[in-house]
């Protein structure tokens, strides 16, 4: 993006980012009521998701509880700078379960939120998987159990595989690290269950090639935010329309939308993206109770009829 385009834009996300953003009260859940309904899925052992705002989800399959991309302080930036969010996350760090499995798509730090991973216990015990090359980001914070993942390698971890897949995104942490680890989203596999999360991504090609191999999915965790202005976002964040363009793509029976309602990064309004996800998943033909909009701090069951890799 030309620079003279650039510099009005990144002025703009600061000053929104510390304005006053009305958030509807149907967009969070009181955090006790959402520990409580999570604790009341814990307690069953049934396969469930929870929504902790933007990319990050605890999801329980085969056994096992996943964490992915926990962007859960305040501000996404180092040492509080950066865009602030105007949501806190659904559960408390201090009340999340025990964590078998953290999944990282990319280095950006409204994924990769080095503050919250200081706080989160049971780094002994479990398994980071995360992108080709930035493996010793964990390892330096002392994670025990590592997995650096080139795109299509796989993991199995009891019942459970993780397969890293393609998606079009791009990373850096610092001012001259560009490209320097890899990006990805994650297929994961249990023996009731196939669910993709898709981290950061545009649209293309790469989620018809995924589906034809690795799908049918029966849940999708996409995108349907961050996508304005077009011609500095459409290479690595998708519109909900595209997000559901990639559901299709991904032969997934359900779309689950995310990285949006939480953090102001760029111009659309922060709740225009649930609307136009809503509304193309109808024209698409998708039922309306596969398209969800979830509140934050939400749980709600994954447990159905399939599976798809069934």
């Amino acid at each position: 993006m030309p620079l003279k385009v650039a510099l009005p834009y990144f002025a703009e996300m600061f000053a929104r980012s510390f304005g006053r953003i009305d958030v509807p009260t149907s967009h969070v859940l009181p955090r006790e009521t959402a520990k409580a309904e999570m604790d009341a899925f814990l307690a069953t052992g049934a396969d469930f998701v929870t929504w902790l705002g933007h990319a990050s989800f605890l999801i329980r399959m085969a056994g096992k509880t996943i964490l992915t991309d926990p962007y859960l302080t305040a501000y996404a930036g180092p040492a509080g700078f950066g865009p602030k969010r105007y949501v806190k996350s659904g559960i408390a760090i201090r009340d999340l379960p025990p964590i078998d499995v953290l999944a990282i798509s990319h280095n950006h730090y409204d994924h990769l939120d080095a503050r919250a991973l200081n706080q989160i216990p049971g780094k002994e015990e479990m398994t980071v998987v995360a992108p080709l090359n930035l493996g010793d980001f964990f390892r330096k914070r002392g994670f025990a159990h590592v997995i650096d993942m080139d795109w299509y390698d796989e993991v199995k971890l009891n019942d459970l595989k993780v397969t890293a897949l393609p998606v079009v995104h791009w990373s850096r942490r610092v001012g001259f690290d560009y490209n320097t680890s890899l990006w990805a989203g994650f297929a994961f596999a249990a023996p009731d269950h196939h669910l993709f999360f898709g981290g950061d991504s545009g649209y293309g090609p790469v989620f018809k090639e995924t589906g034809e191999t690795y799908g049918p999915f029966d849940t999708a965790l996409l995108g349907i935010g961050a996508y304005a202005p077009r011609e500095m976002m459409h290479a690595s964040h998708a519109t909900p329309e595209e997000a559901i363009q990639m559901a299709q793509d991904l032969k997934a029976r359900r779309v689950v939308g995310m990285h949006w309602g939480t953090v102001v990064l760029t111009q659309e309004p922060p709740f225009e993206p649930p609307e136009r996800f809503v509304a193309a998943g109808e024209r698409a033909g998708y039922d309306k109770d596969a398209v969800w909009v979830m509140k934050i701090g939400e749980t709600r069951a994954l447990q159905e009829t399939w599976p798809a890799n069934g």
